[in-house]
């Protein structure tokens, strides 16, 4: 049985979930794709430090002692920047690696670059991850894209914004209260500017966007606003009125051909496909010209939702080089 040779770049919260799930789903992949998978190396800033029991032998700070591992083929990739992601990963690729990264930061930038790159060198870029956490928008996307059009796409992209509207409706809560809570339970970080801001959203809006057009707006043209000036009062009148406050990431092609883009609060009604998303999970509506609105919703992060995906992306990847389509 052939063997195949994994790294992982990064060994947080999503990097030890993809190393667990590949172990406790080891049997289960090499029985569906007939190969050995074998995580070689994981490569960390501080490799003196044993994250999970068992790993010491993996660890490496040295990308070049990664790419020299002898048959590596997969490279996760969960860092939290740019940079030194990118670079990581176009060497990864040069060195004919498939890669699956979460890193939303860098794909937002430099996925078209990447993926074109990858193209070049006979390998795929896996990046369901990077965009709504356990959802797979980016794998439904790609089989509507197939004979559908898009025309456009309303998200809830960050479960953090989107748990604090839920309790300042559900519970009367103050921003202030339900972001210190969301905090306590680890679905904000320490500094929340990227979540309550909108920024993370539209890193992940400007992803879809390529995939759906080809293209990306303007990045200065999109106009990003946060939910941390929304007060307790006019949650409760928009409430009253059967209206609730939804942080929505929106992404359309006009009929001059033109992608717009926008990131801010919306009010939304019972019709509306986003009314009933609630607590951490993300949801996206696609309207598309045969099918109608399609709308997908699950838990936005986390460990588990997040590397699941990932190896997702790994099997899909192996399942197209092997000629067959692998589901776990």
């Amino acid at each position: 049985m052939a063997t195949i040779k994994a790294a992982i770049l990064g060994f947080g919260t999503v990097g030890q979930g993809i190393y667990h799930i590949l172990n406790e789903k080891r049997e289960e992949l090499k029985n569906k794709l007939g190969i050995e998978l074998e995580v070689t190396k994981i490569l960390v800033t501080d490799a003196s430090r044993e994250r999970v029991p068992g790993t010491a032998h993996l660890m490496t700070t040295s990308m070049e002692e990664v790419l020299a591992e002898p048959g590596m083929q997969v490279v996760f990739e969960a860092i939290v920047n740019e940079e030194p992601a990118f670079s990581y990963l176009k060497r990864a690729v040069e060195h004919k690696c498939h890669v699956v990264t979460a890193n939303k930061v860098m794909f937002a930038k430099r996925g078209i670059e990447l993926q074109a790159l990858a193209k070049k060198n006979g390998v795929f870029v896996g990046y369901e991850a990077t965009t709504a956490g356990g959802v797979p928008v980016i794998k439904t996307m790609k089989n509507i894209l197939l004979v559908n059009d898009v025309s456009r796409i309303q998200g809830i992209l960050n479960g953090t914004s989107n748990y604090i509207l839920t309790k300042m409706r559900a519970e009367g809560w103050s921003f202030e209260d339900a972001l210190t809570e969301a905090q306590k339970l680890g679905y904000a970080e320490a500094d929340p500017y990227n979540d309550v801001s909108g920024q993370d959203a539209f890193k992940k809006l400007m992803i879809l966007s390529a995939l759906a057009f080809g293209e990306q707006p303007d990045w200065a043209d999109v106009e990003v606003i946060g939910i941390d000036n929304i007060s307790a009062e006019q949650v409760k009148e928009a409430n009253e009125k059967g209206l609730r406050y939804r942080h929505v990431a929106e992404v359309e092609k006009l009929e001059d051909g033109k992608v717009v883009a926008k990131v801010g609060p919306l009010l939304v009604d019972k019709e509306h496909p986003l009314y009933p998303v609630d607590d951490v999970n993300n949801a996206v509506a696609l309207d598309t010209n045969y099918i109608g609105t399609l709308t997908l919703v699950g838990p936005g992060a986390g460990m588990y939702p997040t590397a699941s995906v990932m190896v997702e992306d790994y099997a899909e990847i192996i399942g197209k080089r092997a000629g067959f389509v692998v589901t776990i």
